[in-house]
């Protein structure tokens, strides 16, 4: 560890004290009564709280560093800067379109309710599996991001970092639940124009201005190579990903079920869109800048090599110091608002759909909301441990946001409005998109690909199948086929399907409500 910049360290104690008392304050409204008062605040928030903070929880940490590194890294550029805060607003107004009236008519307490009450308790269960492990590891790759941008502006140890953030967050997510989550949401949502906006003009003058960036930009992005017809599938097949696999995510079903009618959660939602790609623009602004800057060798090699840092060095070497540190505000608020969201999500989902639904039914709302505490310490604990030990977290969670994808998404849309899905079309959708996923393989965990996607499709793709397939480096081969989205197609099809061939033994289960007292 380098110098360590205590002035900066200081106003980070403060800010995250502010957030404990926020949080403690906020916490008070949190009623004695049904475990809805915990886990959706009663179903009573008001649009405004219940859009700051939805668009607090998508606007993470890796929303703004993503957004700097695709803009700045080599080979990236504005598509690639634009994917990730432009897809993400885009899930939510498709979310608030086709889902959020609906999920909140029924008043849901979670993302796995209407699997419960279309195919049942224990295989609501199973589904539950992706969506738990999605929570935990989204958890992790933000204590990653934070760890590592306080290394860089405040020279702090990376372990203290992520135990610090760790520990604050969880104690006030556990103390006041959603109420707590959402004020402190929208107060560390505030924090990310202020730190981005007042780092923007210092960034652009160190350039010579906006024109000079622009100019600079382009200039250098003219010696790209161009995509191939390979990136622009892969861009496509990533941006499906992530407007309909951001859809089921119970962080974002736990604010919809928290708003105070269907049509409230609905506008919500589409508010909510229009901010979080609104948001795009500093992050996207402030990465032409770092890649429009002439930086040292040394420098230079470290970001070739680490080009999510791109916006901490900016923040450290391209603004003055009180500057940069409310840039890294900016990043620690969006940082723990979506770490809070995403524990408070996964400590729900396991009190109300495992415990309390199958494991314990009669467990009194005392006993339930005592799990539901418990299990955000163990849940922020063991984000802290894994973001600590794991050496890809960041890839670990695209792994796994591929998965809710590819299994989630179908099950959520045939659960909501097909009246003939049942639990056998719902397994068998599971269990070939599962399999059809890996057959792509997956490099992070060294899987090889089993299934020959490219040799099997070979008169359809231009180019011959061979240039389908990649080796980074040597490594486990690549599939460049779109076999995420054939996967979760695949889904779509086979769970209506199925179901109507297994009605007649395997009869529907009627969409209802399910008792939060």
């Amino acid at each position: 560890m380098g110098q360590v910049y205590w002035g900066g360290v200081v106003a980070v104690v403060v800010m995250y004290a502010a957030f404990l008392v926020v949080g403690w304050l906020a916490s008070r409204k949190a009623k004695e009564g049904t475990v809805a008062d915990l886990i959706v605040a009663g179903r009573s928030m008001p649009l405004w709280i219940a859009t700051l903070t939805m668009t607090a929880t998508w606007v993470d940490g890796g929303y703004l560093l993503g957004t700097a590194e695709g803009v700045f890294k080599k080979g990236g550029g504005l598509l690639l800067g634009v994917q990730g805060g432009l897809c993400f607003g885009i899930s939510l107004m498709l979310g608030g379109l086709f889902f959020a009236k609906k999920m909140r008519k029924y008043e849901f307490t979670t993302l796995v309710d209407p699997f419960e009450s279309r195919y049942g308790k224990k295989w609501a269960a199973v589904l539950f599996v992706p969506a738990l492990l999605g929570e935990v590891i989204w958890s992790a790759e933000l204590l990653v991001a934070i760890g590592a941008t306080f290394g860089t502006i405040l020279g702090m140890d990376l372990r203290t970092a992520i135990l610090m953030s760790a520990a604050v967050v969880t104690a006030y997510t556990m103390i006041g639940g959603m109420w707590s989550v959402a004020y402190t949401d929208a107060f560390q949502l505030a924090l990310i124009p202020i730190g981005l906006l007042a780092a923007l003009p210092f960034a652009m003058k160190h350039v010579g201005g906006w024109d000079a960036c622009v100019t600079e930009y382009f200039s250098g992005r003219a010696s790209d190579p161009a995509w191939s017809i390979q990136d622009k599938v892969g861009w496509f097949d990533v941006s499906l990903m992530l407007m309909l696999g951001g859809i089921p995510w119970n962080c974002y079903f736990q604010r919809v079920l928290s708003c105070q009618t269907p049509t409230k959660a609905r506008w919500h939602s589409y508010i909510a869109g229009a901010l979080t790609i609104l948001l795009t623009v500093p992050p996207l602004l402030l990465g032409m800048a770092a890649f429009a800057n002439g930086w040292g060798s040394e420098h230079s090699a470290t970001l070739a090599d680490h080009p999510s840092n791109a916006l901490p060095y900016l923040l450290r070497y391209m603004t003055p110091y009180w500057v940069g540190i409310l840039g890294l505000g900016a990043i620690i608020g969006a940082v723990t608002s979506s770490f809070s969201s995403s524990i408070l999500s996964a400590g729900s989902m396991f009190s109300w759909n495992v415990y309390r639904r199958l494991l314990v039914p009669d467990a009194s709302v005392a006993q339930t909301k005592a799990v539901i505490r418990g299990s955000i310490v163990v849940l922020g604990l063991g984000a802290a441990v894994m973001a600590l030990f794991v050496k890809s977290v960041i890839g670990l969670w695209f792994f796994t946001a591929d998965l809710i994808f590819v299994l989630l998404v179908p099950q959520l849309v045939c659960a909501l409005f097909d009246p003939r899905a049942n639990r056998t079309g719902s397994i068998a959708a599971f269990v070939v998109s599962l399999v059809l996923r890996l057959g792509g393989g997956e490099p992070l965990v060294g899987l090889p690909p089993f299934i020959p996607y490219p040799d099997l499709f070979a008169n359809l793709l231009p180019g011959g199948a061979e240039s389908w397939y990649a080796s980074p480096d040597g490594g486990v081969t690549v599939v460049l086929f779109p076999f995420k989205t054939f996967a979760f197609m695949a889904g779509m099809i086979l769970l209506p399907v199925v179901s109507r061939m297994t009605a007649s033994w395997d009869p529907p289960r009627q969409l209802s409500k399910i008792s939060d007292s």
